[in-house]
Parts: structure tokens; C-alpha cells; sequence
């Protein structure tokens, strides 16, 4: 009897030890997702759905395969046609990974830009979301210059802007905004805000 007792006292120990151990890591876990999943944007908050995984991998190296390799402008907006292709449509629920937005062949400005700059990161662009009121869209780093094509300059960085809902729209979109409406532009892969301390349009 008292084996069994210092069994269970044991087997009690380890097995308290074990739960408080994994209440721990969801702690841990649910606020790493939380912090780079929302990002508080004045009085709103933007949700994060970009992925670099092996699906927008895949997807970027097919889209970008007739391309001579290190042609910047051919794989952009060969990403940028796929993505302004998928019919535009409002998405009342929170903003949907690149898979779902492909899978169910629609989205509005949200998911069209999250599945866009999921692609020009695994591709090695750097770019970024440019959020303005109800509405958001994509800037991408080019080494050339394009050729009569207007830019947004971020802190003397060049940086074309992709609209992912104007069906058949190229690379240097023309900016609509001025620039005391651009809320914020983010880095969503460290879903942080960038310091703008000098912009440009020219």
C-alpha cells in the first residue's frame, strides 16, 4: 500500500508538472501569434495573412518560369497579372492567406495584397503593404529604374507601386493619395511599422 501511495503521489507530480508545463507553451505560442498576426494601425487594427510557405513557393517559381532568370520586371508582374486576375470581390470576414484566396478564386484589396507580396518575398523582393483609408496596396524594391514610370521613394529607397484589384494593371502604378492619407506602410513579415522619414513620389 505504500508503494502504491508513493506511485501515485509521484505520478500526481509529474503529471501536474506536464500540464502546467504545456498551459505555459500555449501562453507563450497564443501571444507570438497575436504579435505577429495584429498590428495596431491608429484606430485599427490589421490583420496578417502573408506566408512563405512550400504552396507560395511553388506557386511563384510556375508563375515566374518563362522568365529569364534575374528579369525583375517579367517575374513582378507576372506575379502581379496572376494576382490581378482573381476577381475582385469583398471579403466581409478577416483577410485570407495567399492558398485560400487562390483556391476560392476571389478576394478584395486585403487578401489580393496578401497573396501578391507573399509571392515577392519567397522570390526575394523586398516590398512592402501601404495602408490608406479603406484601402491597401503593394511597393516593391527594383534595382532599374522602369522607364517613364513614376515611383515612391521611401527614405531615398525606389519602390513601384503593385495594384493587386485593377485587373491587367502594371508595374509603377500611379499613386491616388496624397501623402498625409498613407496611414502606415508595414513590413508584414515583422509585422512591424516602417519609420518614414523622407518620401517622394516622382
Amino acid at each position: 500500500m505504500l508503494i502504491d501511495n508513493k506511485f501515485l503521489k509521484y505520478f500526481s507530480f509529474i503529471l501536474s508538472f506536464v500540464f502546467i508545463a504545456y498551459v505555459i507553451y500555449m501562453i507563450i505560442t497564443s501571444f507570438f501569434i497575436v504579435k505577429n498576426q495584429f498590428i495596431d494601425i491608429g484606430d485599427s487594427t490589421y490583420v496578417n495573412q502573408v506566408r512563405v510557405d512550400d504552396y507560395t513557393k511553388r506557386l511563384a517559381s510556375y508563375l515566374t518560369k518563362d522568365c529569364i532568370k534575374g528579369d525583375e520586371k517579367c517575374e513582378v508582374q507576372a506575379m502581379l497579372d496572376f494576382t490581378t486576375a482573381i476577381p475582385y470581390k469583398i471579403n466581409e470576414s478577416v483577410a485570407r492567406s495567399a492558398k485560400q484566396v487562390v483556391k476560392q478564386n476571389f478576394g478584395d484589396c486585403d487578401d489580393k495584397s496578401n497573396l501578391l507580396i507573399s509571392l515577392l518575398k519567397i522570390s526575394g523582393y523586398e516590398a512592402y503593404f501601404v495602408l490608406v483609408p479603406k484601402h491597401i496596396f503593394v511597393i516593391v524594391n527594383l534595382k532599374e529604374k522602369i522607364a517613364n514610370k513614376k515611383a515612391l521613394y521611401v527614405n531615398d529607397k525606389r519602390f513601384y507601386i503593385l495594384e493587386s484589384t485593377a485587373t491587367g494593371s502594371k508595374i509603377g502604378f500611379r499613386l491616388k493619395y496624397k501623402f498625409d492619407e498613407i496611414e502606415a506602410i508595414i513590413d508584414p513579415f515583422e509585422n512591424k511599422k516602417l519609420v518614414i522619414e523622407k518620401l517622394e513620389y516622382r
